[in-house]
């Protein structure tokens, strides 16, 4: 499985952006997608996570009602829709796989993601 994060760029604060991830090789539909950032001497933390056959989504409190995760099945791709944006959304943002799904993991944690994208840039000015 490979994973191609883009669509990063410098924005000023409360703009939008959208990144997209292309996924390709077989992924499971128990699969989980997730988006997961790095700001520069920080760990990585989670942002957003969605399944790959149902509803269920899962959000960091700090993008709530902010960031939109969405997926194209068809596309094999996800997105994720940020508005509102802060300077503290300023990172490297991947997206992973986690392709066993949720059951019994903690899926907003980096060990059940197996599969990683290179990650995009995302610059947020004041």
């Amino acid at each position: 499985v490979q994973l191609q994060a883009s669509g990063g760029g410098l924005v000023h604060a409360g703009a939008s952006l959208k990144l997209s991830c292309t996924i390709s090789g077989r992924t499971s539909s128990r699969s989980v997608m997730g988006w997961f950032r790095q700001a520069p001497g920080k760990e990585r933390e989670f942002v957003a996570a969605i399944s790959w056959s149902d509803d269920r989504l899962y959000y960091a409190d700090s993008v709530k009602g902010r960031f939109t995760i969405s997926r194209d099945n068809a596309k094999n791709a996800i997105y994720l829709q940020m508005g509102s944006l802060k300077p503290e959304d300023t990172a490297v943002y991947y997206c992973a796989v986690a392709p066993l799904g949720p059951i019994g993991v903690i899926i907003t944690t980096n060990r059940p993601y197996k599969h990683w994208g290179q990650g995009t840039q995302v610059t947020v000015s004041s």
